[in-house]
């Protein structure tokens, strides 16, 4: 029996003696990114596991995925929408972008329905909102954390490539890093592109060549994903920039774990997706049926720097899936 199953079990008979009555019941939805983003895949894993948990005590736990970003901000307040007309008794949401998201949650919680914010947003959101926590990285504090990396590496002009520009949490994470730069005595800039970069490793690829070439004196560079340290990593490559640029990015896959590996990329930034998930559901799903809270807000699960002393322990942790 897994530890999972095994966890699940555990938590349905101690929720059934501690209430001496009927099982949790909650239903949750959870919104998510894109099948073909592979940080939003990491998410699934912490859903699908606190999925045990729930459906143990009675539960039911559906995953709501974005089908594109080419629409990101209005797409994501309709995600919220469809989630809202399922009557679902709690729904956990990354909140990316305020401006649009934020009317959309606030009449989840309006029809009574309960939500946690996580991935995306912060706790003064969630207060501001009416959520119940956050879960999540602080993006100011995790791109604040790049900054200070790329200085201790010595990097003195530094860019953080932006394929989602716009979105809150994104953009937390690049001035994060450029206030630590800056504050260090270095200089910092954004790379924004276009939201239709995202996913496209040649578009990204040739934007940050062509950045490299006209900007020569920058030797720092992070990325906002893993996907876009792939594409990046290529980029740098074709500048003839390898070892000279000083390469971080937010997460990971076996690609960046390689590179680190073998010195081509200096760290990853880790906010331990599968942790956001799990939690959340499970938080969600305690507080609905048994009125639970947490004295601690936010929920935090990173930053975290992934770099070549414990770059072999998180390759065995992806290898399980929950990395």
């Amino acid at each position: 029996m897994s530890f999972m199953r095994t966890f699940a079990k555990v938590m349905a008979t101690t929720a059934l003696v501690a209430t001496g009555s009927a099982a949790m019941s909650a239903e949750i939805a959870v919104i998510g990114g894109i099948n073909s983003d592979q940080f939003w895949n990491k998410i699934k894993k912490g859903v699908d596991d606190a999925r045990l948990i729930v459906e143990a005590n009675g539960g039911k736990v559906e995953y709501l995925r974005m089908q594109s970003y080419d629409n990101f901000a209005a797409d994501a307040a309709d995600i919220i929408r469809v989630a809202i007309s399922k009557n679902p008794d709690g729904i956990a949401i990354p909140d990316w972008v305020y401006e649009s998201q934020d009317p959309a949650i606030q009449e989840a919680i309006a029809a009574g329905i309960k939500v946690i914010l996580f991935n995306a947003g912060t706790i003064d959101k969630a207060r501001e909102l009416g959520a119940i926590n956050y879960v999540g990285s602080d993006e100011y504090i995790a791109g604040k954390a790049g900054g200070d990396q790329l200085v201790k590496l010595g990097a003195k002009k530094g860019v953080c490539i932006n394929t989602l520009p716009g979105t809150a949490n994104i953009e937390a994470r690049c001035q994060g890093m450029i206030d630590a730069m800056t504050a260090a005595g270095a200089t910092a800039e954004q790379l924004p592109l276009p939201s239709t970069s995202f996913g496209d490793p040649a578009a990204i690829a040739e934007a940050v060549k062509a950045y490299l070439t006209e900007n020569a004196d920058v030797d720092g560079a992070l990325t906002i994903g893993a996907g876009e340290a792939d594409a990046a990593a290529v980029g740098i490559e074709q500048a003839a920039k390898t070892g000279t640029v000083k390469l971080g990015s937010f997460d990971f896959n076996e690609a960046t774990l390689s590179r680190i590996k073998d010195g081509t990329q200096a760290f990853a930034i880790d906010q331990q997706p599968y942790l956001q998930a799990m939690l959340a559901v499970t938080l969600l799903a305690s507080h609905i049926d048994f009125g639970t809270d947490l004295p601690t807000a936010p929920v935090l699960t990173g930053p975290g720097i992934v770099d070549a002393s414990n770059v072999d322990a998180t390759i065995a942790g992806v290898q399980i899936g929950a990395r």
